[in-house]
């Protein structure tokens, strides 16, 4: 418990009653590897905070191809939020990689709770603010880094990235196939 008001406490001072009214309304969860907490297609109507174990988010193509979007390590927040925001289908799907524990909370009533507890509003702002300087940082790499570059980046923000991802789900994000992620590998390690 300690570790998630931590994690809160980057963001902004969280108030011990604040906590408590957050976990009113979560409900703590423990998921199997290879479940679907938010599925393509549905109106996702909640919020996730992983809590153990590895979640990716990723796009399906029509034809099936999956490209890898993000990965969840502890202790983050997730969600489909665009779909959550407008009430609309989720274009992602979340999928644990291994056994999570996770705390879910109904967005409404996350929402409902910001309007009247300004320290949380104040978190929920701060964790958007997060989330959307990762992206612009992802989307920079994506646009101005090389493969391998893009590689040790994850390698930097992930260190355990290659014990706990398979190999194709990190070549997916990557944005490159399983035969040039092995030769990066090759290369770096002198092979």
């Amino acid at each position: 418990m300690n570790n998630i008001i931590s994690f809160f406490n980057q963001f902004s001072d969280f108030s011990e009653e604040t906590f408590i009214e957050l976990q009113n309304i979560a409900k703590f969860k423990k998921i199997d590897a290879g479940t679907q907490i938010v599925k393509f297609g549905e109106v996702p109507s909640k919020v996730y905070l992983l809590v153990s174990g590895v979640i990716r988010c990723y796009l399906s193509t029509e034809s099936g191809k999956e490209f890898n979007k993000s990965f969840y390590l502890p202790i983050n927040v997730m969600a489909s939020l665009t779909a959550l925001k407008n009430k609309s289908e989720s274009i992602f799907t979340f999928e644990a990689l291994l056994d999570c524990e996770i705390y879910e909370v109904d967005y409404t009533k996350l929402m409902n709770l910001c309007e009247k507890n300004h320290g949380l509003s104040k978190l929920y702002t701060s964790v958007l603010e997060d989330v959307y300087t990762k992206y612009e940082n992802r989307l920079v790499e994506l646009i101005s880094l090389d493969a391998r570059e893009r590689y040790l980046e994850l390698r930097k923000q992930i260190p355990e990235v290659d014990d706990l991802i398979p190999q194709y789900h990190i070549a997916s994000y990557l944005g490159i196939t399983a035969v040039q992620l092995s030769r990066i590998r090759k290369k770096m390690d002198g092979h």
